[in-house]
């Protein structure tokens, strides 16, 4: 068994969303479930034939008999939980508080108490809110395509909280889960394990192999709600990262500078040929005009055309300029389109500096300076790197 518990690094401030939806989840449970767990259904309830039919009654069943296998909390859960065949707004919404006992209910509320709070600190509380409600809808959708005409009740927050699962995968691939292995009589310990080892085991094993051996059929749990959820949560930051390249197009788009005329440069360097004109600017100190040329660039082959050298140099003059939003802009794409490079330490160092200075931004750009540390390619770099990584302890411990 493998019990996460804990993560590490968590970020500054007080998750309220995070919290929010915990207290949400719990206060329905204590206040609803718990007391309609022990009520006894009203006989008069129009629903409780459906649900009995719906759950493969059949023939003449006694009222006693009811009453010793039915709660009223079944009944809650067959009106508000999702049912494929008969879905609908509310449902869609409502069956992500439902819970179908105690270790359903803290098993969800643990994972969204570890990973909950890094991800609404990136997001901000308005995009996290509805960051999880839209997953929690998708993850029911998807689910809902395997079983489209199913009338057993999906309930739980396990889709929603897989969206956040995935937004932490694709953003915090070096933080640290504290994970209680317990293998009896072999192993019985913590330890911290890398978080994309510990979600991926999530998703493939414990969700994708059993979602496939079923082949997509509904089971105890739903396997498909935390592989749509999951995928949704992968598919969101990375929207929310591009979402934010492109704001930081738009504000580089006021020019501190107009654009050359013909023949500024050397022959053969025109307004048709940016990637000459950039390396031009460079060379006359035109800094300014060679960044906003690169931040237009929407073609990335034409951005590889650029010199790696080039393009770090533009990131450091931006960043120089405290222009990090697009500093960083600079130093992500270089990330992202030169992975092989040698010089991937020098983006992962500015990257990390520039983050450093976005609000919200200091559990992100510790996983920069670790990135920076792993592929420093000099001691400056590694120093560096270090001296950032206990600046941000420090500063967490004050």
């Amino acid at each position: 068994m493998f019990l996460p518990y804990g993560d590490t690094p968590n970020p500054p401030g007080v998750p309220y969303i995070n919290n929010l939806l915990i207290a949400i989840n719990i206060g329905v449970f204590l206040f609803l479930t718990l007391p309609l767990s022990f009520s006894r259904p009203d006989l008069n309830d129009p629903l409780l034939l459906d649900y009995l039919q719906a759950m493969g009654a059949r023939g003449y069943i006694s009222a006693e008999q009811v009453l010793q296998r039915v709660s009223a909390y079944d009944l809650v859960v067959f009106r508000y939980g999702f049912r494929p065949g008969s879905a609908s707004l509310l449902t869609l919404f409502s069956s992500m508080f439902l819970h179908g006992g105690w270790m359903h209910l803290i098993g969800n509320m643990l994972f969204l108490w570890i990973f909950g709070d890094n991800v609404e600190q990136r997001l901000g509380w308005i995009r996290y809110l509805l960051g999880y409600l839209a997953a929690g809808a998708t993850a029911t959708l998807f689910f809902a395509l395997f079983v489209p005409g199913s009338q057993i009740p999906l309930v739980g927050a396990s889709g929603a909280i897989s969206g956040v699962l995935g937004c932490y995968f694709l953003w915090f691939p070096r933080n640290q889960v504290k994970t209680f292995v317990f293998l009896f009589p072999l192993l019985m310990n913590t330890f911290y394990l890398p978080a994309r080892l510990v979600l991926g085991f999530y998703l493939v094993l414990d969700n994708l192999i059993p979602f496939l051996i079923n082949g997509g059929r509904a089971s105890g749990v739903a396997h498909g709600a935390h592989i749509g959820g999951f995928l949704f949560g992968l598919a969101m930051a990375w929207g929310f990262n591009r979402w934010q390249g492109v704001q930081t197009i738009r504000k580089g788009a006021v020019a501190d500078t107009e654009p050359p005329a013909r023949g500024t440069f050397a022959e053969g360097q025109t307004k048709q040929d940016p990637v000459s004109i950039i390396v031009g600017a460079l060379q006359a100190g035109r800094n300014d005009q060679a960044a906003q040329l690169y931040l237009a660039l929407d073609n990335p082959a034409e951005r590889l055309a650029v010199a790696p050298e080039a393009v770090l140099a533009i990131g450091d003059h931006l960043l120089a300029q405290q222009r990090t939003t697009q500093a960083l802009e600079v130093f992500r794409r270089f990330v992202a389109e030169r992975p092989a490079s040698v010089q991937i330490d020098h983006a992962y160092l500015g990257a990390g500096q520039a983050m450093l200075r976005q609000p919200r931004g200091q559990i992100s750009a510790r996983q920069y300076f670790l990135a920076a540390l792993d592929t420093a390619t000099s001691t400056e770099t590694s120093q560096t790197a270090r001296d950032y990584l206990r600046r941000l302890d420090a500063d967490k411990a004050d």
